[in-house]
């Protein structure tokens, strides 16, 4: 059953008249993640007094790292230096990183000085790897036994480490791993080294995190062991860092085909979002421009034979919507290492031919339309060889190629691939519609 939301209005007005005590028993059993929420609006000194509250009852590392990453830095800013590095010491490690992240970079090594020498050396190994590699999210704290430890006693040493972040596996010092369910039903005196899974599917610290995240998939795993490069066991991501990265890539990629920063949020000031979106609006507004030009060039013709302006965005919306299809099934297929070069040239034949075959119904129905409508044969067969040009060959072949030779030039595929393709079928879409309708004008007036 969903909880119940926690009541804003209600919140915002115990911060002005309630103690802290009454206010951590109206959040009550909230999950960290509902509790969240609640920063999004607030004012800055009800922001530090909610901080206050949570990091009194030690719950603030697990709401603060719920929070949308477009937001963490602003709260993280109303923080001061000391409570943000005691923070990081009660966070996990890769939730640390996170917390480190967020910080400007002259405030980040002022933070990290207030940290035991420890913790520091820790959360700096994890910083020191790339950006979106496994290494830089796993986090380092994981059972690792003697493979010569029986069932009893594994159970025994997890009873006294206590809570960790995550508890699916119990990892053997030869990296083999043993889940726990098998603890549960063996026989007390039994060896791990009876029970381990030899060589099991792991990842190298400078993976990167969307393949590990496949990995976890492919192989239906709960965690994920990370080794770096003499094949030591360095640490893991687990299920819950396999969904912060899928949601990450998908609102990448998603973001990108938009033309969109994936910084931008919906929480993003405003200058950050304006300066962030107005390159890509300058390159539609070029595409865009270079669809008028053809347009222009067809002036005369469309003074001749207005009817053709009703049908415009007909060939070009369609002709758009076909590409940008085309070019998402494309990007999916290269993300998820689906399609490689070597079998570029099949995927784009089909997917020209799947264009085609949805042209041919698409053209026939507009091409009935312009007869029943204007009672004009000749401007029905127009529009439905324009809608095979534009739908079928044009989108189906940009939509396919695009994305691929983005790829081949060491771009992201998803980067700018819906204003590229749509730009392309907008101005081709004009061009062989009003070119057919200029060279059989005589049959159209």
């Amino acid at each position: 059953m969903k909880p119940a939301p926690i009541d804003y209005d209600t919140v915002r007005e115990m911060l002005r008249t309630a103690t802290p005590d009454r206010i951590l028993r109206f959040i009550g059993k909230s999950h960290p993640a509902d509790i969240a929420l609640l920063f999004k609006g607030l004012e800055p000194i009800e922001v530090r007094q909610l901080f206050d509250i949570l990091f009194s009852s030690r719950r603030a590392d697990k709401t603060l790292k719920e929070l949308p990453p477009e937001l963490l830095p602003d709260i993280l800013e109303l923080i001061d230096d000391e409570k943000v590095g005691r923070l990081i010491v009660r966070a996990d490690p890769d939730d640390a990183v996170t917390f480190i992240d967020s910080l400007p970079e002259e405030r980040r090594e002022r933070v990290l000085a207030l940290l035991d020498p420890e913790r520091q050396a820790a959360v700096r190994e994890i910083i020191n790897y790339p950006e979106g590699t496994v290494g830089r999210i796993m986090t380092t704290e994981f059972m690792a036994l003697s493979p010569d430890t029986t069932a009893q006693g594994a159970i025994d040493k997890i009873r006294e480490r206590g809570e960790l972040e995550t508890f699916f596996y119990l990892y053997v010092v030869d990296e083999a791993g043993v889940p726990i369910r098998n603890l549960v039903i063996a026989p007390p005196n039994r060896k791990l080294s009876e029970m381990m899974i030899a060589d099991p599917v792991k990842a190298n610290v400078f993976t990167d995190q969307e393949e590990a995240a496949r990995l976890v998939s492919r192989y239906e795993l709960l965690a994920l062991p990370i080794v770096d490069e003499a094949g030591r066991l360095e640490g893991i991501i687990t299920v819950d860092d396999v969904i912060d990265i899928i949601n990450e890539e998908s609102t990448e990629d998603m973001y990108k085909m938009a033309g969109l920063a994936e910084e931008d949020r919906v929480f993003t000031p405003i200058s950050r979002s304006v300066k962030m979106r107005l390159p890509w609006t300058i390159l539609n507004l070029l595409t865009a421009s270079l669809a008028a030009s053809v347009v222009g060039l067809f002036e005369g013709t469309l003074h001749e034979i207005i009817a053709l302006v009703t049908f415009m965005p007909v060939i070009a919306g369609v002709g758009g919507n076909g590409a940008t299809q085309t070019a998402t099934v494309i990007i999916r297929a290269i993300a998820l290492g689906e399609l490689e070069f070597a079998s570029a040239w099949k995927a784009i034949v089909k997917q020209v031919s799947v264009n085609i075959c949805i042209a041919l119904a698409a053209g026939g129905m507009i091409a009935l339309a312009a007869v029943l409508w204007k009672g004009s044969p000749f401007l029905g067969l127009v529009l439905a060889v324009a809608m095979i040009f534009n739908l079928g060959l044009m989108a189906g072949f940009a939509g396919a190629v695009i994305p691929l030779l983005l790829k081949a030039l060491k771009f992201d595929p998803a980067l700018g691939s819906g204003i590229i393709v749509t730009g392309l079928t907008d101005a081709f879409g004009f061009l062989s519609f009003l070119g057919l309708a200029t060279y059989f004008r005589r049959y159209l007036t």
